[in-house]
């Protein structure tokens, strides 16, 4: 279906926070997309920007001993800095604290009330009387009342995906200062989104054909569950103030705010704003993010719209990718570990290396990890040894032999015809926001070249048989004019470079195949587009970018397999937890000794299919209260994107057998919940792995009847 218009977004990342190669990745996505749309002479807006409200910035001025405005000023410069070097070229960058937004989250606002969707009610929540503020959902944390998992925050728990509200957590704490927090009731006001769900379930049934898996199975898992009213007012000072008299001295939720922002962005930036957000037959809207932003985008910000009784553009493709994490642990700024965006400017290493890493990479239905050797490897083999080196050979031997002229020849048909048939390919895989599967395409389609240019000698026919060479260098010429226009949107500075050489402007996406590069042409300057990353310099950027000098020999301990204890184990006993739902009270063997293990299997597994059965157990984790219940263990299992999940399956191997990967040594310390949670076990082609390693008991594979997913 053609549209009019298109309004392509990234999500607005909170403008504190520097943002790193994984946060990137939806951004750069997003910037592929609309580059390509824009090719086709489609009409196109493009949104990024910063999300600038919420606890998160007040809490950053503090730190920085200044105001929020302040803050917001300085980062939003970073993010528009760092956006640049990485040539995202957005048709609009603008801020969540812009007016605009402001005067649309009000209008917004006013049409939920008036037609009956906001209510007013008391809201118990967390004030921290050392910070002085009330914190936000995601800034208490404390044990998970579902999983037992330590580290849980307010909203939401990373271990089992239970959504939360923070005065569920068990043990709470302020995650700014640790100290505990006090609850205090104050009067807030509601979305009701249990009045909206029909309209968004409507909505949601009509569009998510568009939709990435993970996207439709999280949505569809809140509508069946059921919406529940949510609070969208805070107790902070910056913010957007409510229109309301008697919350004067309140100010939005951020996250009430932040999606308005596309609107409030683009009113900013093009007077045309109206036109495509509020036509939703005629515009097609398309967003980009990570997969922790997605209810608030299929089920949040479309409810704020259909709520507004105005007539605006409802999302109707979204592309969410998983998480792009460093080498085996996190992305941390404050612990030097990985590549930031403002680090990236200073490596001295192009921006389309790492544009082309990143989609290349792009975790689209796992977590994938970016490590210096896979970097090297994709630059210096894919980059330099198949595109710079077909583009550099092409224009040195035109500058050499031809005196800088595409020589007068004929193109050859037959490799033009393979060439083609690519270039249907790209265009088909990028229709359908397959950015990754069309960039594999297209250096594909640049060996295709590679191979053209040995089989046709043209070193040796220059003086056997000119005509011969006379033609496949035509061929070749006209072949980099395409190169350019594929790699436009991946590598626009690549693209810039062809042109250079061969001499010519920017072309549209239409003019691929056509054969515009005529004999004569003057070409320019032969360039080595890539340079290869050598040995040394990558170990001194592992070095630079591994952490902290003093934590370097923690990483190991910390991050890696080698802290694990796992041992197999086998259910001698499964009762269900008198004081929670969904827990199971297990006795497990693991081999001469017993253990009491607490899981959130019921309803997953009866209690006559876990008695006898054999699985994996975490033998070294920090025994933990739960629910009244001590757990001296934890039991692996996968969950994939359905949310299925199965227990690991250790097949022959007996209780008490180590679970290891290659010659690896089981931990000899305890270890906690979070300590475990970094090491990212997943289970892949149904075998359970680590760091691309099997885990074996013995020599025999543990397997999972689940295809892939992660471990928890």
């Amino acid at each position: 279906m053609k549209f009019r218009r298109y309004i392509v977004t990234s999500a607005l990342p909170y403008v504190n926070n520097i943002p790193h190669l994984g946060n990137l990745v939806c951004v750069i996505s997003a910037d592929v997309y609309q580059r390509f749309l824009r090719m086709k002479g489609l009409d196109v807006v493009s949104v990024v920007g910063t999300d600038e409200h919420g606890t998160t910035t007040e809490f950053k001025a503090r730190q920085e001993n200044s105001t929020a405005k302040e803050i917001c000023e300085k980062y939003s410069k970073v993010h528009k800095e760092i956006y640049d070097f990485f040539q995202c070229d957005f048709t609009c960058f603008g801020r969540s604290s812009d007016k605009e937004t402001h005067e649309i989250t009000k209008e917004i606002f006013l049409g939920l009330w008036n037609n009956g969707y906001i209510s007013e009610g008391e809201l118990e929540q967390f004030r921290c009387s050392k910070c002085e503020t009330f914190l936000a959902d995601r800034f208490v944390i404390g044990t998970c009342p579902s999983c037992g998992y330590e580290k849980a925050r307010g909203d939401q728990c990373e271990n089992c995906g239970k959504l939360l509200n923070p005065t569920e957590l068990e043990s709470p704490e302020c995650a700014f200062c640790s100290s505990e927090p006090e609850v205090v009731s104050s009067r807030h006001l509601f979305l009701e989104l249990g009045k909206i769900q029909p309209k968004l379930e409507k909505f949601v049934a009509e569009r998510k054909d568009d939709w990435t898996e993970n996207a439709v199975t999280m949505t569809e898992s809140w509508l069946k569950s059921g919406l529940k009213k949510r609070c969208i007012t805070r107790d902070l000072k910056w913010g957007i103030k409510v229109p309301l008299k008697g919350y004067e001295n309140k100010v939005f939720y951020s996250w009430f705010d932040a999606p308005i922002g596309y609107i409030g962005i683009t009113k900013g930036c093009d007077k045309r704003w109206e036109e495509f957000w509020k036509d939703d037959k005629e515009t097609c809207l398309i967003q980009f993010m990570g997969k922790d932003n997605i209810p608030f985008h299929t089920i949040l910000f479309p409810a704020y719209l259909l709520g507004s009784g105005d007539t605006y553009t409802l999302m109707r493709k979204i592309s969410v990718n998983e998480y792009l994490n460093y080498e085996n642990s996190k992305f941390s700024k404050s612990d030097g570990a990985g590549v930031f965006g403002d680090d990236a400017k200073n490596i001295g290493i192009r921006a389309d290396a790492w544009r082309y890493y990143t989609i290349i990479n792009r975790p689209e239905k796992t977590d994938t990890f970016f490590s210096w050797d896979d970097f090297q490897s994709k630059l210096n083999n894919e980059l330099v040894a198949n595109l710079g080196n077909l583009l550099n050979r092409t224009f040195s031997f035109i500058s050499r032999f031809y005196e800088s002229r595409v020589p007068d020849g004929k193109a050859d048909e037959e490799f033009f015809s393979k060439a083609k048939a690519g270039y249907a390919n790209v265009e088909k895989l990028l229709d359908r926001i397959e950015i990754k599967e069309a960039l594999k395409e297209i250096m594909r389609i640049s060996r295709l070249g590679n191979q053209f240019f040995q089989e046709q000698e043209p070193w040796k026919n220059v003086k056997e048989n000119k005509k011969k060479a006379d033609d496949a260098m035509l061929t070749l010429a006209n072949f980099a004019l395409d190169l350019s226009i594929l790699a436009r949107p991946f590598m626009p500075g690549v693209s810039d470079d062809i042109l250079s050489m061969l001499g010519m402007k920017e072309q549209e996406w239409g003019k691929l195949g056509k054969g515009l590069v005529k004999p004569g042409q003057k070409t320019g300057e032969p360039k080595m587009l890539f340079s290869k990353l050598e040995d040394k310099e990558k170990e001194e950027l592992r070095a630079r970018f591994s952490g902290r000098q003093e934590n370097k020999e923690g990483e190991k301990s910390e991050d890696g397999f080698s802290i694990l204890s796992l041992k197999v184990g086998v259910i001698k006993e499964a009762v269900p937890h008198p004081n929670a739902d969904k827990l199971m009270v297990m006795k497990v063997d693991l081999g001469g000794e017993e253990r009491q293990v607490i899981a959130g299997l019921k309803g997953i597994y009866s209690l006559d299919e876990l008695a006898g059965r054999k699985a994996v157990f975490v033998a070294n984790l920090k025994p933990a209260m739960l629910r009244g219940k001590e757990s001296q263990g934890m039991v692996l299992a996968c969950e994939d994107k359905q949310g299925r999940i199965r227990l690991l399956e250790p097949g022959r191997a007996k209780p008490g057998e180590q679970v290891l990967v290659d010659d690896s040594k089981p931990g000899d310390k305890e270890v906690s919940i979070d300590e475990f949670a970094r090491v990212k076990l997943y289970v892949e082609s149904y075998t359970a792995k680590w760091n691309g390693k099997e885990l074996k008991a013995g020599e025999l594979k543990i397997n999972c009847e689940l295809k892939e997913g992660k471990v928890t």
